[in-house]
């Protein structure tokens, strides 16, 4: 076969860590010469016993392993394992696919099965199946969990005061140390965090962000840690699945005790223990956090740990606010113009000087989220309010429309984007074909 003919296996089989377990060392080495090269890790073990081992020392992608084993089974092994804590898929070698092997296998969670005898190429296909399937359940998780997160807008801004931020983040980014954002809420903390992560060398593992007061103190620990119950029952943890990436947790002020001291431990030690699991596993992780609070005086009362605060704000970036840097304030604007404009499908607003010079004077105490806000209102209304409207704006002077008649214009203007396909213009809208034909008919329309 000729390189252009070589299989493409995909990138999740380079950044793989796989276990092989054999008593027999000619099929070891044969996993291990075909997957050394293409993965980044690979470990041998001869033994049930000293898989057990390496499992205590490092959490693997994917466990192949003969079901014919002295002392105990395969299947055995990984239900044994299952009980005490493995997230690992596994892919079972057998001489022997028979139908009761099958669904003991399926019942202690093995992904796949590959008969022997074997080629090169079956096995990295199997890898790579199990790779792909695994990465996808968990790019679904993080997104869901990403939708719930709120907002995330753009980190711009060329004022001194962010100049400033900006090059501290450039330094920060190729080091694996924590980072304590401060600042009022509003100021874009989040958002910096998320340039930190895609200026570091972990831009390419997950970035998953947390608000410590959206949970509530029993499960903010199983969110972060994971539940283990052993066979299928297990949930892993935000913890595990940002395995590799960053963990962003805001609102670190609002924490449980309960869970600044577990934290504490993932801080110190990189490794985390799931409820109920009797097994900890390592991580590689870069956590950064965020608080608009006073941790000093949350530490001085007795509310919060200082070893905690201490291991957490090894370097502090403060996000300065809105109205220190209002430079910022005319591309921040534009920007949110033109972002609204497009999601709604309604005409942006003139930005004049006049307009702009208000803005600028304003002190903004919600920062650059009450900023964001102000636009997409006066998009949908037509028009800013009277504090903010410049000379040529004509209609400043002018009450403000009804909502039904601002309701009115976007649903038409969506319709009409749709060629009047009612039902398409529902979906866009987010409601129901019904909603769109009562309102039409009751514009008579």
């Amino acid at each position: 076969m000729s390189a252009d003919d070589t299989p493409d296996y995909g990138s999740a089989l380079a950044g793989a860590s796989i276990l092989i377990i054999d008593d027999e060392p000619g099929m070891r080495h044969f996993l291990h010469k075909i997957l050394e090269h293409r993965v980044k890790r690979v470990e041998l073990a001869a033994s049930a016993a000293e898989a057990t081992k390496h499992l205590d020392n490092t959490h693997f992608d994917v466990v192949i392993l003969d079901n014919v084993m002295p002392s105990k089974t395969g299947l055995e092994w990984v239900k044994e394992q299952r009980q005490i804590g493995l997230y690992a898929d596994i892919i079972m070698m057998t001489a022997y696919a028979d139908l009761e092997t099958a669904i003991a296998a399926l019942r202690v969670g093995v992904s796949d099965f590959i008969l022997k005898p074997f080629r090169a190429n079956q096995i990295l296909s199997a890898v790579t199946r199990t790779l792909d399937r695994s990465h996808l359940q968990r790019d679904n998780h993080l997104l869901r969990h990403e939708l719930t997160a709120g907002w995330v807008g753009a980190f711009l801004g060329k004022s001194p005061a962010f100049e400033k931020v900006r090059a501290l983040l450039a330094r920060l980014a190729p080091l694996p140390t924590s980072v304590l954002f401060s600042g009022e809420s509003g100021t874009g903390k989040e958002i910096a965090a998320r340039t930190l992560h895609k200026l570091s060398d972990r831009a390419d593992k997950p970035f998953v962000a947390v608000n410590c007061a959206a949970f509530a103190p029993d499960r903010m620990i199983q969110q972060l840690f994971g539940v283990y119950e052993g066979d299928e029952a297990n949930r892993p943890g935000l913890l595990l699945l940002a395995d590799g990436g960053t963990l962003f947790l805001d609102e670190v002020a609002q924490m449980p005790y309960a869970l600044q001291t577990a934290l504490l431990r993932v801080l110190d030690d990189q490794r985390v223990r799931p409820v109920g699991s009797e097994r900890e596993l390592p991580l590689n992780l870069r956590l950064l956090f965020a608080t608009n609070a006073d941790l000093d005086a949350a530490v001085a009362s007795g509310v919060f740990r200082a070893d905690l605060f201490h291991r957490m704000n090894v370097v502090n970036v403060h996000m300065p606010r809105l109205a220190d840097r209002s430079e910022d304030i005319t591309e921040l604007a534009a920007h949110f113009m033109q972002q609204f404009s497009k999601e709604l499908g309604m005409p942006p607003l003139d930005l004049d000087a006049e307009t702009l010079l208000k803005m600028r004077r304003y002190d903004w105490p919600g920062n650059v989220r009450e900023l964001r806000n102000l636009i997409e209102r006066s998009v949908i209304l037509g028009a800013f309010p009277t504090e903010f409207a410049g000379q040529n704006d004509t209609t400043g002077d002018l009450a403000i429309e009804s909502l039904e008649l601002v309701t009115q214009r976007h649903i038409l203007h969506i319709v009409d984007q749709c060629d009047g396909n009612r039902a398409e213009a529902a979906r866009r809208l987010g409601v129901s074909r019904k909603t769109v034909d009562r309102k039409c008919a009751a514009w008579g329309i």
